[in-house]
């Protein structure tokens, strides 16, 4: 059965698309974050990172560089954004299907908090 991601890339269900290629969607995310909160998927649906095979390579190298183009796009570059994969449960992930966040636009503090 179809994740919500791969409904999105099918066009099966609307989102605010702000770049699509042949390899990746990428869209706002409905409960950002920060002022800038873009997901990047792959249009093909690869389960986490885990899931990753070598065959998946220049994809993945793919979305680093359309979450690039997209920071300069959106004008977080130069201040700086971040770049967020989850991976499983203990790694926050909640749809299984890879996907990278793209956040920005405001100072973001540290990664997690230290205990």
């Amino acid at each position: 059965m179809p994740n919500i991601f791969a409904k999105i890339v099918s066009g099966e269900i609307p989102a605010d698309v702000v770049y699509k290629d042949d390899q990746v969607t990428a869209f706002r995310d409905v409960q950002p974050a920060a002022p800038v909160h873009i997901l990047i998927v792959p249009n093909k649906t690869i389960g986490g990172v885990e899931d990753l095979e070598r065959s998946d390579e220049t994809l993945a190298g793919h979305m680093l560089l359309v979450a690039q183009g997209l920071a300069r796009q959106e004008g977080v570059a130069d201040d700086g954004y971040r770049l967020i994969i989850n991976s499983g449960a203990h790694g926050g992930q909640e749809i299984e299907h890879l996907h990278l966040h793209l956040l920005g636009g405001r100072p973001l503090g540290p990664m997690i908090l230290r205990r």
